[in-house]
C-alpha cells in the first residue's frame, strides 16, 4: 500500500456523519444565533453601541451556521441527501446564500484548487491567483485593477459584505444549463424577501437593518477570509495540471490554520483544511481528530493568527522559484 492510499484510508475512517453530534451542533448554533439576536433587539433601545458590541459574537454564530451549510453541500453532515439539503436550505436563509447553486460552485473548486491550469473555471473566487510571468504581461491599467482588487482591504474588508448580499442575489457565472441552481437563486432571494418583510412589520424595518447589517458584515468578512487565506502562504503549491494530484493538493496546496480554542469552535474546525481537502466527506466535527490521527503521515503548511495577517498579501506564484510571493519583483 502506497504512502497515499494509507493516508486515504485513515481519513477514510472519519467520514461517517454522527448524528447526535450534528443534531447538536445545529441546536448550539442556531440556537446561540437566535438568543443573540434577542438580546441585541432588546438592548437596541437601550444602547444603540451596546447593541453593536454583541454584532461579533452573532456574526461568529452565523459563520458557524455557514460551516453547517457547507458541511451539508458536501453531503458530510447527515447520512441522508435529503436531510443534508433540508438543512443546508435552512442554514442558507440566514448566510444568505443559495445552496445549491453554491454548493455546486464549490464542488469545482475541490476538483481545480491550486491548479494553474484550470483557474479561469470561475469555480474559484476567493483564492486564485496570478503568476508573475502573467502579471509583468499585463498592460499597466490590468496592472492596477488586480493589485487594487487583491489589496487585503478591500479583498477582505469592503468585497465580502457585497459578496454575501448583492452578488449572491443574482446567478453570477453559471451556465445557463444549471437550471436548477438558477431557479434556486432566485427562490431563495424571494423567501428573503418575505422574511425581511415580516419582520420589518413586526419589529421595524430599521430596528431590522440596525441588528443584521453589521452581523451580515461581520460574518462575510469573516468568512471570505477563512476560505481565502487557508490557500495563501509562501509555502502553498500551485501546479501545472500534469503534475497535479489531489492528495499533494490537500497537502501542498491547504493549510492547517491553527486557531484558539474559542475561534476553533465558532469556524467549525474548518481550520484543519489540509484534512477536508483531502476528504470534504468528513464532518467538520470529526476534523481535529482526523487531524491527530494522521499528523505523522504528513506535513502541512501551518499558519498562526499571526501568520494570517501576511499570508493575505501572497497573490503571485513565481514558477521560477516554486513558491508564493507578495511582490511580481522579488521576494
Amino acid at each position: 500500500m502506497t504512502t497515499q492510499t494509507h493516508l486515504r484510508c485513515e481519513v477514510a475512517r472519519f467520514q461517517a456523519p454522527i448524528l447526535r453530534r450534528s443534531l447538536w451542533q445545529i441546536a448550539t448554533s442556531f440556537g446561540g444565533f437566535f438568543a443573540v439576536c434577542a438580546a441585541m433587539y432588546a438592548l437596541i433601545n437601550v444602547s444603540y453601541w451596546l447593541m453593536l458590541l454583541l454584532s461579533p459574537v452573532a456574526a461568529g454564530f452565523l459563520v458557524r451556521i455557514f460551516i453547517i451549510q457547507h458541511d451539508c453541500g458536501h453531503r458530510s453532515f447527515f447520512r441522508a441527501r435529503y436531510a443534508n439539503d433540508l438543512a443546508g436550505v435552512a442554514c442558507s436563509m440566514l448566510t444568505l446564500t443559495p445552496y445549491s447553486s453554491w454548493r455546486r460552485q464549490h464542488a469545482g473548486h475541490h476538483g481545480i484548487w491550486n491548479n494553474l491550469d484550470r483557474r479561469e473555471s470561475g469555480a474559484d473566487i476567493y483564492s486564485t491567483c496570478l503568476t508573475v510571468a502573467e502579471y509583468r504581461a499585463m498592460t499597466p491599467k490590468k496592472r492596477w485593477i488586480y493589485r487594487t482588487t487583491r489589496h487585503p482591504l478591500i479583498a477582505n474588508i469592503l468585497l465580502p459584505p457585497l459578496i454575501f448580499m448583492i452578488l449572491y442575489r443574482v446567478p453570477f457565472d453559471m451556465p445557463k444549463s444549471w437550471r436548477r441552481e438558477r431557479r434556486q437563486v432566485h427562490l431563495t432571494n424571494l423567501a428573503l424577501a418575505a422574511t425581511f418583510a415580516v419582520l420589518g412589520l413586526i419589529l421595524g424595518y430599521g430596528q431590522v437593518a440596525a441588528v443584521h447589517l453589521p452581523v451580515l458584515a461581520f460574518a462575510s468578512i469573516a468568512g471570505v477570509w477563512l476560505f481565502s487565506v487557508q490557500h495563501r502562504a509562501e509555502n502553498i503549491l500551485w501546479a501545472r495540471h500534469e503534475a497535479w494530484d489531489s492528495t499533494s493538493a490537500a497537502l501542498q496546496g491547504a493549510t492547517y490554520l491553527r486557531l484558539p480554542t474559542i475561534l476553533q469552535w465558532f469556524t467549525g474546525n474548518i481550520g484543519f483544511h489540509h484534512v477536508h481537502h483531502l476528504n470534504p466527506r468528513v464532518p467538520n466535527y470529526r476534523l481535529q481528530e482526523c487531524h491527530e490521527r494522521i499528523a505523522a503521515l504528513c506535513d502541512v503548511p501551518i499558519l498562526s493568527l499571526r501568520d494570517c495577517v501576511r499570508a493575505l498579501g501572497f497573490v503571485f506564484w513565481d514558477e521560477d522559484r516554486g513558491r508564493m510571493t507578495t511582490s511580481p519583483s522579488g521576494p
